[in-house]
């Protein structure tokens, strides 16, 4: 199962502190699924304001990037330029 973890602000909304996840997924896409099934609107506040990394590596349209068993995933807080 890949691990996944979310930024404490949206672990304070929406999972009750828990910032740290196993889950069983393929893409991208399937994790934000399977964090929603489990805890609703987190999904639409990740695909909002985070970015995302998979295994190191920062995706700008991330939702059909691969994710392995072993891969680690990271929504980080997106960070606005000008």
């Amino acid at each position: 199962m890949a691990k996944v973890v979310i930024p404490a602000g949206l672990s304070k909304q929406y999972t009750g502190g828990k910032a740290e996840f196993d889950i069983d997924a393929t893409t991208v896409r399937s994790v934000i699924k399977e964090l929603e099934t489990q805890y609703p609107g987190i999904g639409e506040a990740i695909e909002i304001e985070m970015a995302v990394a998979v295994d190191g590596e920062i995706y700008h349209d991330p939702l059909l990037e691969a994710v392995a068993p072993d891969s680690e995933v990271y929504f980080l807080p997106r960070i606005g330029g000008g």
